[in-house]
């Protein structure tokens, strides 16, 4: 292989023209100084108009979330206020059960209701409390605040109590005020109302006046708190007058309670069955 070799007139050409070369370009930067400054301006405002939607969407996003997690707080937050709520409520009836307790000369069974059935036609509450704790059929179920119903039917482990609410409820009740005894049964319509029927017209009953039952019947014992007068009605055609009454306890609400152990004095039980047998 051969090169060639340039001579000195033609050296001299090629440093001239990279000298040239050089030079302008050197002179074409210096004379656009301004025009790259401008573009630099330029791409700066471009960037900064562009940085604030973009610095917008990046804000909303992180507002998203946090609004996100906020509500997943406030959510548990609820949760736990409801549990310390209903736990601040079970106190509260336990230490007026606890109150009544001590205070009754009833003797009594703590039990739980387990189950409620106060709608349509055969309304019940179920308990925790049968036959091995001697709940018998007719002990009645009470509140601290007073009666809710009474027992009809036991297993070994659980009772059906009739509520007071039920149609086929009935207990002899007493208008303490007047000492004007009664029968006492719910009228059909209201859930939160009962009443008292059998009171002559002529015995003044107000609003306000306490309800207890009588224990005339021999089934209930006598002084169980059932409800307060709220209004009264005469009886068209009748001597008597129908009184409503608001119950003390509240079925809706009560979930636990306690069975009085009462039974039946039996000697007046079958004096009454003798007596009903005469006139048979």
């Amino acid at each position: 292989m051969q090169f060639k070799t340039l001579k000195v007139g033609e050296a001299k050409d090629y440093i001239i023209t990279a000298i040239l070369i050089l030079l302008s370009v050197t002179i074409a930067v210096s004379r656009n100084q301004g025009g790259i400054h401008s573009l630099r301006q330029l791409s700066a405002i471009t960037v900064s108009v562009l940085q604030s939607p973009l610095a917008n969407i990046r804000v909303y996003r992180q507002a998203l979330t946090t609004n996100t997690y906020l509500q997943r707080q406030n959510i548990l937050l609820q949760d736990e206020l409801s549990k310390l709520r209903a736990i601040e409520q079970e106190n509260i009836e336990l230490r007026k059960l606890l109150s009544f307790q001590d205070s009754t000369e009833f003797s009594l069974t703590p039990t739980l209701i387990i189950g409620k059935e106060l709608n349509g036609i055969n309304k019940s509450l179920t308990i925790n409390s049968g036959s091995l704790k001697n709940v018998k059929v007719g002990m009645p179920l009470v509140t601290s605040d007073g009666l809710l119903g009474k027992v009809i039917l036991t297993t070994a482990e659980y009772a059906q109590v009739l509520p007071y609410n039920n149609s086929l409820f009935r207990v002899s009740g007493l208008i303490q005020e007047e000492n004007a005894p009664g029968i006492v049964s719910w009228n059909g319509e209201s859930l939160t109302e009962m009443v008292i029927d059998f009171i002559p017209q002529t015995i003044p009953v107000e609003e306000g006046y306490t309800v207890v039952t009588s224990g005339f019947s021999n089934e209930l014992p006598a002084g169980i708190p059932i409800g307060s007068v709220i209004r009264t009605e005469i009886e068209e055609g009748k001597e008597t007058q129908r009184i409503f009454i608001k119950p003390f306890a509240s079925l809706a609400q009560a979930s636990q309670g306690f069975i009085i152990n009462f039974t039946p004095d039996s000697s007046l039980t079958n004096l009454n069955d003798q007596y009903e047998d005469i006139f048979e």
